[in-house]
C-alpha cells in the first residue's frame, strides 16, 4: 500500500509543478511600434485605425462593433515580438472586415483580453505565455465623412 501512496503523491507533485510553470503574463506595448513599421503599415493600407478615445473625423455610417481574437506562436520569440505579431493579426482581421463591409476605418479600438476592457490611444494589451501570445480587440467598423 505504501508504494501506491508514493505514486499518488509523486503524480500530484508533477501536476502542481506543471501548473506552476504555466505562464500567462499580461503586458502593454506601444501601438506606434507596430503602426510605424513600414512592412506592417503597407499591409494595413486603405483602412484607418483609431485607438481608445482618439479623435477621428465624423462618421458617415457605422457597420457595427466587431471583435478580433488572435493568437500566435511565442516559442523562441520575445513577449514583445510575439505580442506585436498577434496585434498585427488582429488589425489585419479588422482591415478585412472594414473592406468587406464597405468601411474605411475602425474607431474606438480597445483591448478585451480575457474579457477585461482596456482602452488606450497609445498602448495595446497582450497575454503571453511560454508557447502562445494573444490579443483580443473590439472596435467599430465605420465609413468616415
Amino acid at each position: 500500500m505504501m508504494p501506491t501512496r508514493h505514486l499518488a503523491v509523486a503524480g500530484l507533485l508533477a501536476m502542481l509543478s506543471l501548473t506552476a510553470a504555466a505562464r500567462d503574463d499580461v503586458g502593454t506595448y506601444p501601438i506606434a511600434d507596430v503602426m510605424n513599421n513600414a512592412e506592417y503599415a503597407a499591409r494595413l493600407a486603405g483602412v484607418k485605425f483609431y485607438f481608445g478615445d482618439q479623435a477621428h473625423p465624423d462618421v458617415a455610417r457605422s457597420f457595427g462593433e466587431y471583435q478580433s481574437n488572435k493568437k500566435t506562436n511565442a516559442f523562441n520569440k520575445s513577449d514583445k515580438e510575439a505580442c506585436e505579431w498577434a496585434f498585427l493579426s488582429a488589425l489585419l482581421s479588422f482591415h478585412e472586415r472594414a473592406l468587406a463591409e464597405g468601411g474605411d476605418a475602425i474607431v474606438d479600438i480597445r483591448g478585451y483580453y480575457k474579457k477585461i476592457p482596456f482602452s488606450s490611444a497609445t498602448h495595446f494589451q497582450c497575454g503571453a505565455g511560454a508557447t502562445m501570445a494573444g490579443v483580443t480587440l473590439k472596435g467599430t467598423v465605420v465609413k468616415l465623412k
